[in-house]
């Protein structure tokens, strides 16, 4: 190891004079050189930009894997530098688990039947959402990282070293005003210098000190006007000439000081700058992330419609005059994009559109008559309030009979409690075999 005391003495003083600057600043004791607005207003910007960047990549990553066992866990093969291994995603797990059911079941059986098919279809769904959480990682939550981990930690490393800069030319400014205040005081004073520490004489001092070291100094920081001048402890040699050089001296590291902050800074500025392309690459990501997430729900949507079809075609045999699910609903759908799901539905009795006379969609229920069969018995979940007399009120846990009408809203029934009918909604019930 190559050992170098000027150095580390150097070091050490130039440490030194920023911890005393940035003291004195902080109990106002000290000028501080203020940024423009401009710049205070990118360093703002960057700063805003990082934080919502982090908040964004954690959370986004909870929601690719919501376990955070297994965040960690791929965290630390980042780290490590590793291969990730595959995982199994939860539908992958579910469809094995409910195969296995199937095969212990019985396939033949329509449990077993419907057992398998559902299980096919959270195959598919696990193998989407795999592709879809590759896809993501890679389209977005790979160039958020690199923004964090290569470009901020370049642009916070170039505003520590800003910082440093200017205090060492806020220190700079004190030094050249403190030593031109003492330059005046001497020649006012016959060339003397006061101290508040009452110091010995200049030839008592150099009797004492004759190499320039006085031992308590900070890392044995050979003694000179400007260092003594700046820690106010002792006497100054009674010559204008030193004085004159002195103030020569801290005007030139003041110019020094100055150069190197503004050529700082100007580094500093354009890397916050580049912000702005960093915000054009992150809507890019963005952008890339939607049409993924959009794949990945269209497929689940595809996938789930042709689960419900199949199902669909095989309850009516499974349960016989009862409700049978369909794909097409008879009322009209609110959006043409908006997807067709199943309802459930009863045999049909005579339509709502027949007993509503020409005009009138409204529904009479005194006119309204149960089918001849496929009645069925429900409980009721919740308590309801109908919110007009065409709809029936309901208290959890009564039993009501329902049945449907073609042309009635999916999502309703029609329930009879009593010698009282009137609209129910679907999901307050569970329907009884």
């Amino acid at each position: 190891m190559d050992f170098n005391m000027k150095k580390l003495a150097s070091d050490a003083g130039i440490f030194f004079t920023r911890a005393v600057q940035f003291t004195e600043e902080k109990f106002g004791q000290a000028e501080k050189t203020e940024l423009d607005a401009h710049f205070e207003s990118l360093l703002a910007r960057a700063d805003s930009t990082k934080n919502w960047t982090e908040k964004i990549l954690r959370q986004t990553e909870v929601l690719l894997q919501p376990n955070p066992s297994a965040r960690v866990e791929e965290f630390l093969y980042e780290k490590l530098d590793r291969k990730v291994p595959s995982r199994v995603t939860n539908g992958e797990l579910l469809a094995q688990y409910m195969a296995e059911a199937a095969s212990e079941l019985g396939p033949t059986t329509p449990y077993g039947k419907t057992l398998i098919k559902v299980a096919e279809a959270e195959k598919r769904l696990g193998a989407a959402e795999r592709d879809f959480i590759h896809t993501a990682s890679i389209n977005f939550l790979t160039p958020l990282r690199n923004f964090l981990e290569g470009d901020w930690k370049t642009i916070s490393k170039e505003r520590r070293l800003l910082q440093n800069r200017r205090l060492d030319l806020d220190a700079s400014k004190a030094r050249l005003k403190k030593a031109k205040a003492a330059e005046a005081k001497a020649t006012c004073e016959g060339d003397t210098l006061e101290d508040t520490c009452r110091p010995p004489s200049w030839a008592k001092w150099k009797e004492d000190y004759p190499g320039g070291w006085r031992r308590p100094c900070f890392f044995l920081v050979p003694l000179n006007p400007s260092l003594t001048l700046a820690r106010g402890c002792l006497s100054l040699p009674k010559d204008g000439k030193l004085w004159n050089d002195e103030v020569d001296k801290a005007e030139q590291e003041l110019r020094v000081a100055q150069t190197e902050f503004d050529r700082q800074a100007e580094v500093t500025r354009l890397l916050l700058e580049g912000i702005s392309s960093t915000h054009v690459n992150h809507l890019r990501c963005l952008h890339e992330f939607v049409e993924s997430q959009t794949t990945y729900y269209a497929q689940c949507y595809r996938h789930m419609l042709d689960l419900q079809k199949q199902l669909g075609s095989s309850q009516g045999a499974i349960f016989p005059g009862t409700f049978v699910g369909t794909t097409e609903p008879t009322s009209p759908t609110l959006s043409s994009t908006s997807p067709t799901t199943a309802a459930a539905t009863m045999p049909m009795g005579p339509s709502v559109a027949d007993l509503a006379p020409p005009g009138e969609a409204a529904l009479r229920l005194e006119e309204v008559a149960p089918p001849a069969s496929g009645t069925r018995k429900a409980r009721v979940l919740y308590d309801y309030e109908a919110a007009d007399s065409s709809e029936l009120a309901l208290l959890a846990d009564e039993l009501i009979t329902v049945y449907s009408l073609p042309g009635m809203d999916p999502d309703w029934l029609i329930g009879e409690r009593g010698n009282k009918k009137g609209k129910v909604p679907v999901t307050y019930l569970e329907l009884l075999s």
